[in-house]
């Protein structure tokens, strides 16, 4: 069995029924952080699927300086421009932290034990099955291999581990965060989240437009590596189209 690729995927998920199943079995922890962003309609049922992705991403206190923000846009918007929340709906759609501003993101650790894989497959074959994992660490890429290289089914330990480290993402400790994608991409949060701020500053009816543009133009920033880079460029290259 072959696992994806060590990189971070990063998708905008379209939310379905499942996503409102979720947001009805909010935990307490998760329902106050909701609560207090005093938000209905579209940006309640954001906040309700994004802020248990992102306590379950990291934890709670990386789940609400999402709300916190997420919250100043909502009351700069109403006093903006009453009756309307597309600024916020974007912004609360892109959470801050997560990696490339995407919806949402998922290492192989993750998708392994949440989807748990190897009972899966040992309920398929119950006469056994082999499983390995090839596996690209981005350690090994940066100094120039290029090739996966071959784990066998103990790796699972490993990804139970990485799963436990969660809370050094971003830090200085974080293994996996010198690869140029990873540090454009903290990068790309401190600036988009200064943009907005900047865009909140005299916030008025007439503005309101372009600071909807401005906050949507995450979903510009897709794809792996290279890719992701040049989106990140485009991102910006709108960004400047826009006055900003």
């Amino acid at each position: 069995m072959v696992a994806p690729e060590w990189l971070t995927a990063t998708k905008t998920r379209r939310l379905g029924a499942a996503d409102v199943q979720a947001a009805l079995e909010l935990s307490p922890e998760a329902r106050a952080l909701v609560d207090a962003v005093g938000a209905g309609g579209e940006v309640r049922r954001l906040l309700e699927i994004r802020v248990p992705e992102l306590i379950e991403y990291q934890d709670a206190d990386y789940a609400r300086a999402y709300v916190e923000f997420v919250k100043r846009v909502s009351d700069a918007e109403r006093a903006a421009k009453p009756g309307t929340t597309a600024l916020s709906e974007a912004v609360a759609r892109y959470p801050l932290q997560a990696d490339g501003l995407q919806g949402r993101v998922r290492g192989p650790a993750r998708l392994h034990l949440q989807n748990d894989l190897v009972a899966a497959l040992q309920e398929e074959y119950p006469d056994g099955v082999s499983i390995h994992y090839n596996l690209h660490p981005p350690m090994l890429r940066a100094l120039g291999w290029q090739r996966k290289i071959k784990f066998g089914r103990w790796f699972g330990g490993v990804f139970r581990a990485l799963r436990g480290m969660r809370g050094l993402r971003g830090s200085p400790f974080d293994p996996f965060g010198w690869a140029e994608v990873r540090r454009v991409e903290r990068a790309l949060v401190v600036e988009y989240k200064g943009l907005i701020e900047k865009a909140l500053v005299g916030l008025d009816a007439a503005s309101h437009a372009r600071a909807v543009k401005l906050a949507n133009l995450p979903d510009l920033i897709r794809g792996y590596e290279e890719i992701k880079l040049a989106n990140v460029r485009r991102f910006r290259e709108e960004v400047r189209a826009l006055g900003f």
